[in-house]
């Protein structure tokens, strides 16, 4: 799956280190590059890439205003990155959802973890809702909907449905963990869950509860970003009571 982004920079520096690191990550492609808002929003139009790393430095004010103007044309708006020198723009950025914001100088690390998790946002061709299991002439069909979660089982893979019973598979469960909806993550070496499920995340008992029967789930240190991501996917559609 590929996916395109647009820069708007007027600083040219900026724009190539952008594009240097942005190399590493191959499925990403440039769609374009504008220095000013105007240009940008033609670009973003036209092009309609799935990100947008914007700048913000004195034209900043410019760029929320573009982004305001934006929503009158299209339906589906890209996630926007913000990149300044300070913390002058971040409240902005957040009322006008900013999927990240970035300090100068780029630092590598948060550039790989805003990359993954922009990977995991963006669903640009939706996978099949219906999961093929195959065992010799025997065509079993289900519905990925009604999945609650996987559970690693020696060489097999048990599926938890959400009517309460449970089908295996003989395949282990990395099988599966690359071919189901974006919507299934993998938290633990031996389950990968529905976030659809997902009542709660309890960090502190490194738990998720499901919303059916309460199930606790653990999640181990080794899958603590791929929870961090789903708790962001989770949160876009939360009313939050947080100060």
């Amino acid at each position: 799956m590929g996916f395109t982004y647009t820069i708007l920079d007027s600083d040219a520096t900026s724009n190539l280190q952008l594009q240097h690191y942005m190399e590493e990550y191959s499925e990403f492609d440039c769609a374009g590059i504008a220095t000013d808002s105007v240009d940008g929003l033609n670009g973003i139009l036209k092009k309609s890439p799935d990100v947008v790393f914007i700048h913000l430095n004195d034209k900043a004010h410019e760029y929320f205003h573009m982004i305001m103007e934006m929503h009158q044309y299209l339906k589906d708006i890209p996630l926007f990155v913000g990149i300044s020198k300070s913390k002058q723009y971040a409240y902005d950025a957040l009322k006008c959802h900013f999927f990240d914001y970035w300090l100068l100088p780029y630092n590598e690390f948060d550039i790989r973890k805003t990359v993954l998790r922009l990977k995991l946002e963006i669903t640009k061709e939706e996978k099949p809702k219906t999961l093929l299991l195959q065992s010799y002439k025997d065509y079993r069909y289900i519905n990925t909907q009604e999945i609650m979660y996987l559970q690693a089982d020696n060489n097999a893979t048990d599926f938890f449905m959400k009517d309460g019973s449970t089908i295996s598979a003989f395949k282990t469960l990395k099988t599966f963990e690359n071919n189901l909806p974006s919507n299934f993550v993998r938290v633990h070496q031996s389950y990968i869950i529905n976030i659809n499920f997902i009542s709660r995340i309890n960090y502190g008992k490194g738990v998720c509860t499901l919303k059916h029967e309460k199930l606790q789930l653990p999640f181990s240190k080794s899958y603590k970003n791929n929870i961090d991501n789903l708790k962001q996917v989770l949160a876009k559609n939360t009313i939050s009571t947080l100060n």
